[in-house]
């Protein structure tokens, strides 16, 4: 943190805020990668002592960082340099492909895996009946120590074998592939809300903190649906890219 802000100097009369001075100060810091992505930051009492300013002016500073989605703030951890987001095409891709293709090993925490009657609100997607037997299972993924993803999936009893070991070991749609079935399309909205208590706690936020949200239901080659995933992510961490054309 010295040499990341070694040589700043405020300007008490310029016209610039200084809370803003101080925000433009960090976050040329992480841009050029004096401050790595994924580091703990100093708290408020010494960054302000460090620049000059008074708390209230860092905390003013520090905000505008966590709401332009550079710092992060961990339950349990303190104010962190927000990880790099991934970055990810609207393509028919699993997250875990997208981490790797990023250069980020990803790892998965299997919480629950069960074989249960389809879920009235999933029936209709999937094409089942609500009596059909389903398996459904919720995982965390991780990428280095961050976590990016707490992911619920269902999907058709019997249309192939799935292990917990396979799920802690690769994504989805790899386990689909190697059992012959072939995701072809989906249909997926993106929303965003705040978090939940058992969100926030396995995603290492606060309790309404942002998060985005996907529901995807995809369907195979034959037109079968095969999946319906519903998804949530820390804002700071994901986002989407698109291309837009005028027809």
């Amino acid at each position: 943190m010295i040499d990341a802000l070694d040589g700043v100097r405020l300007d008490h009369n310029s016209p610039v805020p200084l809370y803003h001075q101080a925000a433009q100060a960090l976050e040329a810091a992480i841009e050029e990668g004096r401050l790595a992505r994924g580091s703990k930051l100093e708290g408020e009492v010494e960054l302000a002592t460090r620049l000059g300013i008074s708390r209230p002016t860092m905390r003013a500073a520090m905000k505008q960082l966590v709401d332009k989605g550079l710092l992060v703030r961990r339950r349990g951890i303190g104010t962190m340099i927000a990880p790099r987001p991934v970055r990810r095409t609207v393509a028919l891709t699993s997250l875990y492909d997208d981490l790797k293709e990023a250069g980020r090993e990803p790892r998965t925490r299997l919480l629950s895996l069960e074989r249960v009657p389809c879920p009235p609100d999933v029936a209709e997607h999937l094409a089942l009946e609500p009596s059909a037997l389903v398996l459904r299972f919720d995982r965390l993924r991780v990428a280095g120590s961050d976590p990016i993803a707490l992911m619920h999936n269902v999907v058709p009893a019997g249309l192939v074998e799935i292990r917990e070991e396979d799920l802690e070991r690769t994504g989805l749609y790899e386990l689909l592939r190697n059992g012959g079935i072939s995701p072809h399309v989906a249909t997926q909205r993106v929303g965003a809300r705040k978090a939940g208590a058992e969100e926030a706690e396995l995603l290492e936020v606060e309790p309404g903190d942002p998060v985005l949200t996907t529901t995807r239901i995809t369907h195979d080659t034959d037109g079968r649906p095969i999946e319906y995933g519903s998804h949530c992510y820390p804002a700071e961490s994901y986002w989407f890219e698109m291309m837009l054309v005028d027809l």
